[in-house]
């Protein structure tokens, strides 16, 4: 059989992934270890690579929700033996797990207070990876891309997650979002690059969302 053609592909693959993401039971239904998690599996995949691959010091997660992310983080940096998650949101939910790897911090990602906590959190570490998943519109991400990105060390990751949103190409009608600036921020900003590497498994919720910082 004749290999697909590369538009073909990425037809098939966003028709899958319109289903995958329109139904009930699956990034909605994701669960680790007892905790809700709503991502991609093979996102989360990605996740556990990255980290094995730059064992970072420091995992910076803007959006916590139910913790399940920040749990699933935290244990990957069980397994290679180091790593600390600071996971920031706006609400504060009950029952978030509790580890001795994560550090939960309550506000706006973008406020003063917040920033200036994390900004005194990295001091002496040398591997800092980010993960933007709070706030979907525009503006607030494109600000926290501006803000964070000077967190993230050489070699590591700023990762925006949810670009598929706004018809890339799930829910056409969200508006400009995580997509549109990632655009804008790698116009005005040329110490990242996209990782297209990441997207190995042809569906991510994150498409040229893994940044990766090259000076």
């Amino acid at each position: 059989m004749d290999m697909l053609s590369k538009q073909s592909q990425t037809d098939i693959v966003d028709e899958f992934h319109k289903l995958y993401y329109e139904s009930p039971d699956t990034w909605r239904n994701t669960i680790w270890l007892g905790v809700p998690a709503q991502k991609c599996p093979l996102d989360l995949w990605i996740y556990q690579e990255i980290i094995f691959e730059l064992k970072p010091d420091l995992i910076i997660e803007c959006g916590t929700y139910a913790g399940g992310s920040a749990l699933f983080l935290a244990s990957v940096c069980d397994l290679v033996k180091k790593g600390t998650i600071i996971t920031i949101d706006v609400e504060a939910r009950e029952g978030k797990p509790k580890h001795k790897r994560i550090k939960y911090l309550l506000g706006s990602s973008t406020s003063k207070e917040i920033v200036d906590k994390v900004r005194r959190s990295i001091m002496n570490r040398h591997s800092v990876m980010v993960i933007l998943d709070s706030d979907h519109s525009k503006d607030h991400v494109l600000n926290e891309m501006r803000m964070y990105s000077t967190f993230v060390t050489k070699g590591s990751y700023l990762i925006v997650e949810d670009t598929n949103i706004n018809g890339h190409p799930v829910l056409p009608d969200f508006g400009l979002g995580p997509m549109e600036a990632v655009l804008e921020f790698l116009s005005e900003n040329t110490d990242f690059v996209v990782d297209e590497s990441r997207a190995k498994f042809y569906m991510s919720f994150n498409p040229n969302g893994w940044l990766r910082r090259v000076a």
